[in-house]
């Protein structure tokens, strides 16, 4: 009998942005989106400072767990498949560094940023997609959150600079 094997379920959950990538529409932004609810969420929490701390904390959880997760999932589903959004989700987490805390501006400007240089990939974003196996995955979104994140604290300085 010839079965095939099928690929581990924790990779699946955590690759997949727990099934986000599966969205037939957009998996990319959905798994962006499902990211910058789940930080609006617990900006909305009494964190305090504590937010970009535990932003920090799932930006590196996501980027390890993200990495190993597509290594597992390339050989089933192929080299940087559409399904894998856990990229995402640490990309755009990296832009919401410069979000404050509560903010639904600030929230969607840190996504709609993140997704413009997700797309696009100015600036060396395509060249990280050539590193090899679930680094290549994970880098090229990490580019381009800190390229949203470097715009949102632009906008933040001019908004405060304006409004004094």
């Amino acid at each position: 009998m010839n079965v095939k094997q099928q690929p581990p379920t924790w990779a699946v959950i955590i690759g997949s942005g727990f099934g986000a990538g599966f969205w037939p529409w957009g998996p990319g932004t959905a798994g962006a989106l499902l990211a910058t609810v789940i930080w609006f969420g617990l900006s909305l929490i009494p964190l305090g400072e504590w937010l970009q701390p535990v932003t920090i904390a799932l930006i590196l959880t996501f980027y390890a767990a993200g990495a190993q997760a597509a290594n597992k999932l390339e050989p089933y589903w192929g080299k940087d498949p559409s399904r894998i959004v856990v990229d995402e989700m640490v990309g755009v987490w990296i832009s919401l560094l410069a979000a404050p805390a509560g903010h639904l501006y600030y929230a969607l400007t840190a996504f709609l940023l993140f997704r413009f240089f997700d797309i696009i990939k100015p600036l060396g974003v395509r060249r990280m997609e050539q590193l090899p196996g679930g680094k290549g995955v994970m880098m090229d979104d990490v580019l381009a959150g800190i390229y949203g994140l470097i715009v949102l604290c632009i906008i933040r300085c001019c908004v405060v600079f304006l409004c004094e």
